[in-house]
């Protein structure tokens, strides 16, 4: 609503100028503090639009754009009053927000993310905790991931294992697990974290498996809130009679053709 007024702003005095009213118009500086505003929610309105969106987006996203918030609203000391009454305001109802979140499940989302597993959104003293969890969630999780021994004559099994220069994951459990994952490089933002998960499963069995459990949690619950209201839509009184069938078919063909305009 800002943007558009501030867009609109020569419109609205012209058309007003040629009216008779009793409107108080804004001042110079009134102006100048929507324009400001609308720099400082920028973005609120990119974070909003990342966790609402209809592309998927995984939790290990929220703490990450919880801290840009964070940072955005930091208060400087080149801020007039009205702007640092305002970050004060954010941060306190952001603050309030965010008790309710499952923070543990949220960080070891983030931590199993290659995008954002350095931790940078999480303070220092905060990382090394993070870490201690997956290691136990390890030492918990059985390794589905590895398909189980096929049995071998003990003669070649003693040869294979008396020829490897190398351990397993398992013999060098939870700490080797981790410390080679943590070595991979980071990907970029633009990736997708359960595709790369994917590509490095054979080098990350157990860890991948508890990768495939956070990630593939949303962000949010709007896109299905967003689907049901189309599907709300679909099925009325006067189409009570709609399969289940056509029900699917008709809400597939709408996304398929919002998708085809926006192209």
């Amino acid at each position: 609503m800002i943007s558009r007024l501030l867009q609109n702003q020569e419109a609205v005095k012209v058309t007003l100028a040629k009216q008779k009213h009793k409107l108080t118009m804004l001042t110079t500086a009134e102006w100048d503090r929507l324009q400001r505003l609308e720099t400082l929610l920028k973005p609120c309105r990119y974070v909003t639009e990342l966790l609402g969106g209809e592309t998927y987006v995984s939790c290990s996203v929220v703490l990450p754009a919880l801290r840009h918030l964070t940072h955005t609203m930091e208060v400087s000391d080149d801020d007039p009053a009205y702007v640092v009454r305002f970050k004060d305001d954010f941060i306190k109802d952001l603050s309030q927000r965010q008790d309710t979140l499952n923070h543990g499940r949220l960080r070891v989302a983030t931590a199993l993310d290659p995008r954002f597993k350095d931790l940078k959104c999480l303070p220092r003293g905060e990382r090394g905790g993070v870490w201690t969890s997956i290691e136990a969630l390890l030492r918990i999780e059985p390794n589905r991931a590895t398909p189980g021994p096929t049995e071998e004559p003990a003669r070649k099994r003693s040869l294979l294992l008396f020829n490897s220069d190398s351990e397993s994951e398992d013999e060098e459990g939870p700490n080797g697990a981790l410390a080679r994952y943590r070595a991979e490089a980071t990907i970029s933002e633009t990736d997708c974290p359960l595709q790369w998960w994917s590509t490095h499963e054979g080098a990350h069995p157990q860890l991948s498996v508890l990768a495939r459990k956070y990630l593939g949690t949303p962000a949010t619950s709007v896109p299905c809130e967003r689907l049901f209201s189309l599907a709300g839509n679909v099925v009325q009184k006067k189409r009570a009679a709609l399969s289940s069938e056509n029900v699917n078919r008709l809400i597939c063909l709408s996304n398929r053709l919002k998708e085809k305009y926006k192209k």
